[in-house]
């Protein structure tokens, strides 16, 4: 599906975004491993989150019907995962990281077998199965790091593990089969990335603790979650935000955003190019164990400057990094981020398809090997950009086609689903 965007008004009023896609999927996952029911509220209705639901299903839990999105898991446990099941993660990349970790560690030599869609088969596992293999899990994989992805349960063993990269869903993969090993489970981050599943075990019960830049986990016996509520999301809330730091005489008021400030990256490199923004969001210092923090964010038009984005930001705005080069097209002087190689290994290679996207839309443009450099010009002249079947992507032409002088038709714009279906109609809603 096509769908045009066109320049027009301001972008004006309030938004509640969506609930978050990371808290979401974790919710999932933990609620199945929970000795008793969870009450999730505020689950996000999306493909990739319905993705996590039926995968816990398939491995033995029960999801009550949602109530204003809020839906009740009574799963198998953290040592009960259903054998033998086949498991379609869809278009879900944090799922198909994510729940290697649980399966590996279960006992009986159960065994599994993960795949998902066209995307999914071109995204790596390997950065997953390598640290699981050194725990003793037994994986197999498509050329040794692609799906299908097939995974017997094994006993264990505890491990410390200095990640190469920092990723947010390799130190929860790493984390999950920790719950399950014998001794000690420790994941070394070279840069901080966002914290949910280790607020989420703390929440749980599990024995977790931070030391600097050391995670660590001990076996568990069993997780006790009650409940949890979802807030909304920092990525989705983004491109409002963004377009609102754009186009002239806009106003926009976020309302129950996550302020985790492992997830408000973007928020931080916005105020430092210009852009006016208020909102009460999380520091490190002041940030809690075991829960998540919500805030109220207020967004205007400002002028905006050129930035540089470094690798130690990247992990707290991986997902944003393409309105990072947006916001750079309408900036005086140059935009860089660099440490960013993670991009080429989400939905698309975002480096390549962002750079040719923008590219297409008269931006002054350079893709870098981890990165790109932005030239800003004041504006874009707009025309067509393909979302490759990429969520952020497609959103991402929505926003410029506002910005732009031309307005800018998205083709594929229905990928933009897969995270946020409300898209469109939220934007239509704040532009008149």
């Amino acid at each position: 599906m096509n769908r045009t965007f066109r320049p027009g008004a301001p972008v004006r009023g309030t938004l509640v975004p969506p609930p978050d896609k990371s808290l979401s999927h974790r919710a999932a996952l933990l609620g199945a491993m929970s000795a008793v029911p969870v009450r999730v509220t505020n689950y996000l209705d999306a493909a990739d989150t319905r993705s996590s639901l039926d995968a816990v299903r398939a491995l033995g839990a029960l999801v009550g019907a949602r109530d204003a999105r809020a839906v009740t898991i009574r799963g198998p446990g953290l040592r009960g995962a259903r054998p033998g099941v086949a498991i379609d993660v869809g278009n879900a990349g944090t799922l198909l990281r994510l729940l290697p970790g649980w399966l590996a560690g279960q006992p009986d030599e159960g065994r599994w077998t993960l795949d998902g869609d066209a995307s999914i088969r071109r995204r790596p596992v390997d950065r997953v199965a390598e640290p699981l293999a050194r725990m003793g899990a037994e994986l197999r994989a498509r050329d040794g790091r692609f799906t299908p992805l097939e995974i017997t349960g094994r006993a264990l063993q505890g491990i410390e593990y200095a990640m190469p990269v920092a990723s947010a869903q390799v130190k929860s993969c790493v984390l999950l089969a920790g719950l399950l090993a014998d001794g000690a489970t420790t994941v070394v981050e070279p840069e901080p990335s966002r914290d949910h599943t280790e607020r989420l075990l703390a929440a749980a019960g599990a024995a977790i603790g931070r030391e600097g830049d050391r995670v660590t986990v001990a076996c568990q016996d069993e997780l006790l979650l009650d409940s949890i509520h979802v807030p909304g999301d920092p990525s989705s809330a983004a491109f409002h935000a963004a377009a609102a730091a754009l186009v002239p005489g806009s106003r926009l008021v976020v309302d129950g955003m996550a302020a985790n400030w492992t997830r408000v990256g973007f928020f931080r490199v916005m105020q430092r190019m210009g852009a006016v923004l208020i909102g009460d969001l999380e520091d490190r210092a002041s940030a809690a164990a075991d829960s998540e923090p919500v805030c109220e964010l207020d967004v205007a038009y400002g002028p905006l400057v050129g930035t540089r984005v470094t690798a130690d930001e990247v992990p707290l705005a991986i997902d944003e990094l393409p309105l990072v080069a947006l916001l750079g097209c309408f900036a005086e002087g140059e935009t860089v981020v660099e440490g960013a190689q993670e991009l080429r290994v989400k939905e698309s290679d975002r480096i390549a398809t962002v750079v040719a996207g923008l590219r297409a839309l008269g931006a002054e443009i350079e893709a870098t090997a981890d990165g790109f450099a932005v030239r800003g010009t004041g504006g874009l002249r707009g025309g067509v950009l393909d979302a490759h079947g990429d969520h952020r992507l497609a959103m991402l032409g929505a926003v410029a086609g506002l910005a732009s002088r031309d307005g800018v038709a998205v083709v594929g714009f229905e990928a933009a689903a897969v995270s946020y279906p409300g898209f469109a109609a939220d934007l239509a809603a704040l532009t008149g």
